[in-house]
This record gives C-alpha cells, structure tokens and sequence, in this order.
C-alpha cells in the first residue's frame, strides 16, 4: 500500500535513468533522458513505453532540446542550429525547425521539453547561455520564443521556459560554481525578466529557476531557485501559478547544501519540482528522508500539496 505522503513528494520529482522504474511506482514525477540514454530510435521508444507501464501517475517524460548547442538525440539524428543562428536565418526558418523537434519528440513519446532558453545573453563572454540565446534584445528574444512555444504546442509537448530570472548576464557556469548577478531590479525587470512576463501573460505552462544569485532579490548569497523573493516575485508579482522546476540539483550552484536541504528550501521558496539527473540509491534515499521529513511538518505538508495539485492539473491538459 502506498503512503500517500510519499506518492505526492515523489511527483515533485524528475530523475534520469537508473533506478528510476522503483522510483515510478513510489509515484514519481517524471524522467528526464540525456544523450547518454539515447542510442537508437527503437530502443528510445522501448524505453518510454516502459516507463509508462511501470508509471503510477502518467509521468513527464522529459529532453533538453533547445536545437544545436544543447540537443540529446545526437545519436539518432544530425544536430540542428542552436536558437540565435536559426532566428538569425529568419523566423520561418526557426518556425520550421522548431516544428520538426516537437514533432520528432511527440513521434518518440516525449512530452515536455526543457525549451526554450529565453535568456537575454547581454554578456559575451556568458561561458553557459551564448548561441543557446534568441538575441541579446529582449523583445527578439520574445519573437523566438514564441515561436518555439507555438510550435511545442502544436504537437502536444509541453514547453518550460528558462532560466528565471535570466542567466544572460552571467560569467561564469552554473553548473561548476554560483553565478552571481549584480544587476539592479530595475535593469533586471526591463531586461532579463520581461520574457519571463510575456511567457506568463501568454499562459506558459513551466518555468524553470536557476542555480544563480541575484543581488537584487537577495543581499546574502542565495541561489534564485531556493529564494522565496526570487520564487515569491514569480508567483505575486507576475501571477504566475503554473508550475515552477529548479534546474539540475546537483549542479556545483546549488549542491552547497547537499540534496535534502535544498530541496527543503527549495519547497519552502516556493519550488514545485526538482530535476536530478541521478535516480541512483543515494537520490532515492534522499527522497525517502525527505518524506518522512514533510510527514511531520503540517507547513512543509501545505506546500507540498499545493504544489502536486499543480503538477496534476497541467498533466491533465496532456
């Protein structure tokens, strides 16, 4: 029989390959492949029935594929042009290509795709955004983006606009240190955070928050996905009450604080799900404590619920 505090926390969860099937009929959330599982259409396919068999809510079956730069199926398919070459081409180019990825992830099982980047890459040098960037002009990037996100939609893939609050300004790699962005508000709002209000005027279904620290939100150091200014201005002040995922948690920005501590202060902030691209006995031994943790806090509890009630309603819509 299963403990109903541990089906709903494990919703809140995305894993990669491993130990994932134990985890799906714990009630995982959803699965997230990388290029490393992807070695031929077939064996692609297999693997997303069996995940669904063995699913005891329909899970997420979820890819990064922005086009180019970050693009999984690699082995099954030539790479395409990352988001500013193929915008730069023109937008019935990207319009064109952005139907073929959603229409391949759709044919292959797919639901909900990691994309687009709708970062503002102001900065260069940015080692991490670069070319995945529609532009270094927010209202271009806005033209890109909704043109993937039309696309996406028009073959039943969810799509999950990233990174709030905008990662176009940083100078370092967030997935080997925590980039830090001393941007003020105001700059931060006209800029890097008006693609995240127009994604949300226009009704996007997923945004995901980065391991990266907004001096604007936060004086201590703190990365944006675990802060409840960071969270709480996407929920209050942009109305956005679809569902909110972190980036990869064992990414160097975040994992300061180990896995259970984070994912605390991440529901605590507002999170309603978390990716890890490991589903190996260490993450599922986190989870595990994490329910127990959540079982005896009636707040924890709260948000906890709230946060599988949004998980579910946007599953309904697939």
């Amino acid at each position: 029989m299963i403990n109903p505090m541990e089906k709903y926390v494990y919703q809140m969860f995305i894993l990669g390959l491993g130990n994932h099937i134990m985890a799906l009929k714990k009630g995982l959330g959803g699965v997230i492949f990388f290029s490393k599982d992807i070695n031929s259409e077939k064996e692609l396919c297999a693997k997303i029935s069996q995940i669904e068999k063995n699913a005891l809510i329909p899970p997420f079956k979820s890819i990064d594929q922005e086009g180019g730069r970050v693009e999984r199926t690699e082995s099954i398919r030539q790479k395409r042009m990352s988001a500013k070459y193929a915008y730069e081409k023109g937008e019935e180019y990207l319009k064109a290509q952005s139907e073929e990825i959603s229409q391949e992830l759709s044919k292959w099982g797919f639901n909900l795709n990691f994309a687009p980047c709708i970062d503002v890459n102001t900065n260069p040098n940015n080692p991490i955004i670069a070319e995945r960037a529609f532009s270094d002009n927010p209202d271009e990037v806005i033209k890109g983006a909704d043109i993937f996100i039309r696309a996406s939609r028009k073959y039943g893939i969810i799509p999950c606009v990233k990174h709030y609050p905008g990662h176009g300004n940083a100078d370092k790699d967030s997935h080997l240190t925590l980039p830090q962005i001393y941007l003020p508000f105001k700059e931060m709002e006209k800029i890097h955070i008006k693609p995240f209000k127009w994604a949300i005027k226009n009704n996007i279904e997923m945004v995901m928050a980065a391991h990266l620290h907004c001096t604007c939100f936060d004086k201590e150091t703190l990365p944006a996905s675990l802060s409840k200014s960071a969270i709480g201005y996407l929920r209050s002040k942009l109305n956005f009450n679809g569902v909110i995922i972190s980036d990869d948690m064992i990414m160097k920005g975040v994992q300061t604080y180990g896995s259970l501590e984070a994912c605390i202060m991440g529901i605590n902030a507002g999170l309603d799900m978390f990716i890890f691209r490991n589903s190996d006995k260490e993450t599922l031994s986190m989870i595990d404590e994490l329910v127990k943790i959540v079982e005896k806090d009636t707040a924890l509890q709260e948000k906890v619920m709230k946060s599988y009630e949004r998980i579910i309603a946007l599953k309904s819509r697939l």
